[in-house]
């Protein structure tokens, strides 16, 4: 691998980073809440995007959404899975990042999100961008910068 510059970094593009949206998991606005857990829970993502019918992005959906929309005064009522739709359990402000922004808003957006969704101008879902890639990308120019300091 080359060694990144500082130029590199800032000039990387946001689809050289992201996971293209036919490679994403997601959920539609009408699922039930249990098939939203099932794809969090055989995908191991913490969360996901939901589409609409239009397959426009319209927010998000996680475990913790999940859980809390079926707690109960004294018990998780999860026989209240199957009751409860994605639409009313989501977050509908999720992180978004549109491709023509700079890998700066993408770092500072992401340090309170594991991904940042992707959108064009009409909010379809492109991809996502995992703080993984950007801290990938960060940790490999770090390295670059001076060999002889043992980062392990």
């Amino acid at each position: 691998m080359s060694k990144l510059t500082l130029g590199d970094v800032m000039n990387k593009k946001i689809e050289d980073l992201m996971i293209p949206a036919d490679h994403v998991a997601h959920v539609q606005m009408g699922n039930p809440l249990e098939h939203a857990l099932l794809v969090l829970i055989k995908t191991g993502y913490s969360a996901i995007p939901v589409l609409d019918e239009a397959f426009k992005l319209q927010g998000i959906i996680s475990k913790t959404l999940i859980l809390d929309s079926i707690l109960g005064v004294e018990r998780i009522e999860f026989e209240q899975l199957s009751d409860y739709i994605v639409e009313k359990a989501m977050n509908t402000d999720p992180p978004i990042l549109n491709m023509d922004k700079h890998i700066l808003d993408a770092i500072k957006l992401a340090i309170n999100h594991p991904f940042l969704c992707v959108v064009d101008e009409e909010q379809m879902l492109i991809g996502i961008l995992p703080r993984s890639s950007l801290l990938k990308l960060l940790n490999h120019y770090l390295r670059d910068q001076d060999s002889t300091v043992s980062l392990s």
